[in-house]
């Protein structure tokens, strides 16, 4: 029988109820990554005031419940009467949609909460929230419960007359999180980015939650530059220099700044209104545009390369190029469903005008430097070429010879890639356990031998002349960098199988170094997973039992005794277990365990600086790293 459907069930939803019912239309998702958007929303609002010349200090307070307390010292919302709606100016702000400074009501020139929907999401999402505005000589409050007003805006003190400022404290909604546990770690990149994003603010992250809290402040009078410097100390710069343009054209204010290193990785990172954009749009053609036209301008006028050369390509002149474009502009509008690539034609003009003008008065004040940078360019496009003809030739052999997959690996029989997975596995031994475990019709297997190499350090000819990687790209089927085609993917599980150890997780950490840096988009779609192999087997009286970690054996120890008859055995590496273990343990689909690897493209710059700690050539950023998160690991050998 089937259901009604008339007029009368057609719903309305009333006020913040549709935040309420479909809360990832308004931040995403309702994971952990929608949980702290929450405190970003807050944040830009502060910010904004920032930009307007209004504010310079943002404190963000993990408090002990794990609520979360922002405190800005700008104008302070509006508290009088807002006479379209009848309430006053701050109710509005935190229980309308689409309602607040950013609408052409002049509040604003530019802002980052680009929806006008923050304060009231954040309300309609939060078991409660409470906002105290000073202005005026008073202090005001109002309280909310699920966006519902439960406390009139009243005056609860004075303050001095010439302060000013708003103060947010929200308790996120355990109805509608999947988690509601912020992370300090995910909290601190961002305010990071911001304040290198807001030259002159200063942003203090507080977590109250541990007996000693933790406390970092942001403040960077350098801006954008500093933001160069963060992301280049894991490097060596190749000169002293950050390169900076700025200037402002067709309504759009520029600001551009971008440093070589000895890297062979580029990492450009846009924004706008000090959002980042991840899948750029025309501010960052337009930066591309006048690097390329410029840099070949300058080499041919100044002989650096002769004048029927082959000019140079823009990968060229972006090898080991770290750079932020910033934009900020009245009325982005953005293109794609995720609203992360800028569209207005403006942009493009204004960033590639006024970066093409002062980067050619920095070249001619500086040749030295620009000739540094030129002759690394030139190196790339020799390095580029000898990997096109390697890559050729792959391809031409495989087409002759016939045997397009490489040797090692024991394929699939099913040729659907949405039932195919491939199991990476470190070590021919281990490989061939597997080999025997796996179910021949949907699991391939590729064993490695060692450690393949550390493509952080290498360019492309050299990763193209590896037979591990070789080996990789062959059996994946999608090519890399330029090449990639994901359409041509043969298995959409591709699992990282490594030992449980240090050396297991170097191995493990080398593989994603390799795919983040060339097929990013098999991170980004979610095909890649780690294996979790167990840690320990405890046999007692005949019957076996697996543990993933410590806390889990211990909680089996605990339900079966600990006594003499337990035998337990610390697995050191897959070759320890027999086919029939390592399919129970960590292939069988019905039981294994498999960590999917995700990457938050809002943090691209932090994932970059974490691969450049772990893997480049600096010592001392590695040092800093393993000091800063020892506390945090768990089952590290030694």
């Amino acid at each position: 029988m089937s259901a009604e459907y008339g007029a009368d069930q057609i719903q309305i939803l009333e006020g913040l109820e549709a935040v309420r019912k479909r809360p990832g239309m308004y931040i995403g998702s309702t994971s952990a990554r929608g949980l702290h958007h929450l405190v970003y929303e807050i944040v830009d609002n502060a910010i904004d005031e920032a930009l307007a010349g209004f504010c310079d200090y943002i404190t963000v307070t993990i408090n002990k419940d794990n609520s979360v307390t922002v405190t800005d010292n700008g104008r302070g919302i509006p508290v009088g009467i807002n006479h379209k709606a009848g309430l006053p100016a701050v109710e509005v702000v935190f229980t309308v949609l689409h309602a607040g400074g950013k609408f052409g009501g002049g509040g604003y020139k530019v802002s980052g909460g680009l929806h006008g929907v923050g304060a009231s999401v954040v309300n309609a999402l939060s078991v409660w929230l409470e906002v105290t505005i000073c202005k005026d000589g008073n202090i005001y409050r109002q309280r909310y419960e699920r966006g519902k007003v439960v406390e009139k805006l009243k005056i609860i003190g004075t303050c001095e007359p010439e302060k000013t400022g708003t103060t947010v404290t929200f308790f996120p909604d355990g109805e509608i999180f999947e988690e509601t546990i912020f992370d300090f770690n995910t909290l601190k990149q961002r305010l990071r980015e911001m304040a290198f994003l807001t030259k002159g603010i200063k942003i203090v992250l507080r977590d109250d939650r541990e007996e000693e809290p933790e406390e970092r402040t942001f403040h960077y009078e350098g801006g954008i530059k500093e933001f160069v410097t963060y992301l280049n100390k894991g490097k060596t710069p190749l000169y002293e220099d950050i390169i900076f343009a700025e200037g402002e054209k067709d309504g759009v204010y520029v600001e551009v700044a971008m440093q070589h290193n000895d890297a062979y990785t580029e990492g450009s990172y846009s924004f706008v209104n000090n959002i980042t954009t991840p899948e750029g749009g025309t501010h960052l053609t337009g930066f591309k545009n006048a690097l390329t036209k410029t840099f070949n301008d300058y080499a041919k006028t100044n002989k650096l390369i002769k004048e029927n050369d082959q000019n140079l390509s823009g990968d060229d002149i972006r090898e080991g190029l770290t750079a932020i474009i910033s934009v900020k502009i009245e009325n982005p509008q953005f293109e794609g469903q995720t609203k992360q690539k800028l569209g207005n034609s403006e942009a493009r003009g204004a960033v590639e005008n006024i970066v093409s003008d002062q980067l050619m008065i920095y070249l001619e004040q500086h040749p030295q430097v620009a000739k540094i940078i030129v002759e690394k360019s030139l190196m790339s496009q020799r390095a580029r070429e000898a990997a096109r003809k390697a890559r050729d030739l792959t391809r031409r052999k495989s087409a002759l010879d016939g045997l397009s997959l490489p040797g090692k690996l024991a394929d699939c029989s099913d040729k659907n890639p949405e039932n195919c997975e491939i199991y990476i596995v470190e070590g021919d031994s281990a490989g061939g356990s597997a080999k025997t475990a796996r179910s021949r019709a949907t699991q391939a297997i590729l064993p490695l031998r060692g450690k393949i190499l550390n493509v952080e350090k290498a360019r492309l000819d050299r990763i193209y002349g590896n037979a591990e990687i070789k080996a990789m790209i062959t059996a994946f089927g999608t090519g890399i960098h330029e090449d990639f085609d994901i359409s041509k993917l043969r298995y959409h599980k591709i699992i990282i199988m490594t030992d449980a150890d240090v050396d297991g997780s170097h191995i493990a950490t080398l593989l994603l170094t390799f795919i983040y840096r060339f097929m990013p988009e098999l991170i980004k779609q979610g095909y890649v997973y780690l294996a979790t192999p167990p840690l320990f087997k405890l046999e007692k009286n005949k019957k076996v039992w697996y543990a993933y970690s410590d806390e889990q054996l211990a909680a089996i120890l605990d339900e079966v005794g600990r006594d003499q008859n337990n035998k337990i055995q610390r697995y050191k590496g897959l070759g320890e277990m027999d086919a029939d273990q390592l399919w129970e343990t960590t292939m069988d689909p019905e039981k294994r365990i498999l960590k999917r690897v995700v990457m938050d493209e809002n943090q691209s710059s932090e994932i970059d600086v974490t691969f450049t700690t772990l893997m480049g050539d600096q010592v001392e950023p590695r040092r800093e790293f393993i000091e800063e998160n020892a506390k945090k690991v768990r089952n590290l050998d030694i």
